[in-house]
Formats: C-alpha cells, sequence, structure tokens
C-alpha cells in the first residue's frame, strides 16, 4: 500500500511540474486555459457552445479541447461556434493529465488564441487532482443534480476559483434549493462566486466570459483556501509503473480528431 502512495504521489508531482511549464508558455503566448469540470450530464457542453459562439462575435480568439471517453460528438457541436476544437478520446480511462493535453496543444493551437477552454472528462472524482495549467479551473453542476454535490465531491469544488450553476432556467421544475446549495459551497470553498447560467435561454454566458477574460488581463482569480490538490478522493491505483489501473493493460491511450478551423 505504501508503495502504491509513494509511486502516486510521484506521478502527480511530475504532472505539477510540467503543468506550471505549460501556463507560463501559455502565458507568455497570451492564452489562458479554462479548465472546466463536471459530472456527465450537466449540461457543460451546451454551455460551452454558446460561451464560444458569444466570445467569437466579441472578437475574442478562442479555442477548444474536449475530451471524452468515447465519440466525437462533444467536438463537433462545438465546432458549430466556428471556433477551433480537437477532441481527445481516452478509451474509457476517467481523466485527463498535463502531459496528454500539451501533446495536443503543440502545433495546433492557433496563434492569437486567447483563452483555450478544456472540457475534461465528465467526472468529478478522477480530474479534480489533476492540474493542466490552467489559469482558471470551473466546477459546474446543474440544478437537476442535487443542492449538496459541493460536499459529496470537495476537491472538486473545493479547488475552484468559480462555480457555474447549468440549466436554471429548470430550476423551479427541479424544486432547486439555491440558498442551501450556495451554502454547501461556501462550506467547502469560501468566497468563491457562484455564477447561475441557462445554455437554453443565455442567461449567464456573457458574464461568463466576461469573468473569462478578466483573468486573461490579469485580474486575479480567487485562491481556494483548499491548499492540497491530491486529496485523498482520487484514490485509483496508478501501478508499479506509475500507469493509471483504468483502461487496456492500464496505460493511456488516446486519440484526436481535429474539427472547425
Amino acid at each position: 500500500m505504501c508503495r502504491v502512495v509513494d509511486v502516486r504521489q510521484a506521478v502527480l508531482a511530475k504532472n505539477d511540474t510540467l503543468a506550471a511549464t505549460l501556463r507560463a508558455e501559455l502565458t507568455a503566448r497570451g492564452t489562458i486555459l479554462v479548465n472546466l469540470l463536471s459530472s456527465p450530464g450537466s449540461g457543460k457542453t451546451a454551455l460551452l457552445e454558446r460561451v464560444l459562439a458569444r466570445a467569437a462575435e466579441r472578437g475574442i480568439g478562442v479555442a477548444a479541447l474536449t475530451a471524452d471517453l468515447a465519440t466525437e460528438n462533444d467536438a463537433r457541436r462545438l465546432a458549430r461556434s466556428g471556433a477551433p476544437v480537437k477532441q481527445i478520446l481516452t478509451g474509457g480511462l476517467c481523466h485527463l493529465e498535463c502531459d496528454q493535453l500539451r501533446a495536443q496543444i503543440d502545433g495546433w493551437l492557433p496563434d492569437g488564441t486567447e483563452v483555450l477552454f478544456v472540457e475534461n472528462v465528465g467526472n468529478l472524482v478522477c480530474p479534480a487532482s489533476y492540474d493542466l495549467g490552467e489559469s482558471l479551473r470551473v466546477a459546474m453542476m446543474s440544478v437537476t443534480e442535487g443542492e449538496d454535490k459541493p460536499l459529496k465531491y470537495p476537491t472538486a469544488f473545493g479547488l475552484a476559483n468559480l462555480v457555474v450553476l447549468t440549466k436554471t432556467d429548470m430550476a423551479g421544475a427541479a424544486a432547486f434549493a439555491d440558498d442551501e446549495f450556495r451554502a454547501h459551497v461556501a462550506a467547502v470553498n469560501p468566497g468563491v462566486e457562484v455564477l447561475p447560467t441557462s445554455a437554453r435561454t443565455g442567461d449567464g454566458v456573457d458574464a461568463l466570459v466576461d469573468r473569462v477574460m478578466a483573468v486573461r488581463r490579469g485580474a486575479a482569480a480567487h485562491q481556494p483556501l483548499l491548499a492540497d490538490r491530491h486529496m485523498s478522493e482520487h484514490g485509483h491505483d496508478h501501478g508499479d509503473d506509475g500507469g493509471h489501473g483504468h483502461g487496456q493493460e492500464g496505460g493511456h491511450r488516446h486519440t484526436t480528431l481535429s474539427v472547425g478551423p
């Protein structure tokens, strides 16, 4: 057991080093990375499609990289915004790591990109432990998922620089208790902003673009009190060689699809 923990710590330490390097390189070229985390079905793709389209309308250089276990459906949807999009197929693996992301950015990210959105794998456990070189980490959930979600996934919400609530047009039908939800968010991440949005109505889309661009222009993002990114929620065995225990033969197998300009 101790050996597994040691290997995992080494994997995470290597990832953090790579992430710091990527963040510095992106900053030098005038790009920030926004890491979007949520569970499946939160409406993340629908909202991101609206955000990409609105950003383009406002003359902001944006691109998106989306990760999923299978299918290129999300990339095709996001490409309708006109933004450059690339899909990573993880083949059943539960999260992205910085070296995998870096391999997709090199030689692909267009010049003049101000914001690169990364739609992480739909999962609030595994991705929460991995820094991807982001300047802004956004935890997202829909009103249909239950007010206690932040308490169930304290790492994902506790490390967020911004919390986005989606599908607010359905709040009444879902009997969503907004005050209770905000109290739970504050319990794991005091002071973080909760931004209500609806991809269907467009509510909050401009506000989200504004928050992202403020960070792009140098505004300080909210700094969560939870400093240990590697809480024990992510308890998978990486194996003796540091490979993740999911998937065939424990190895990371990723394929990519580029869509759009």
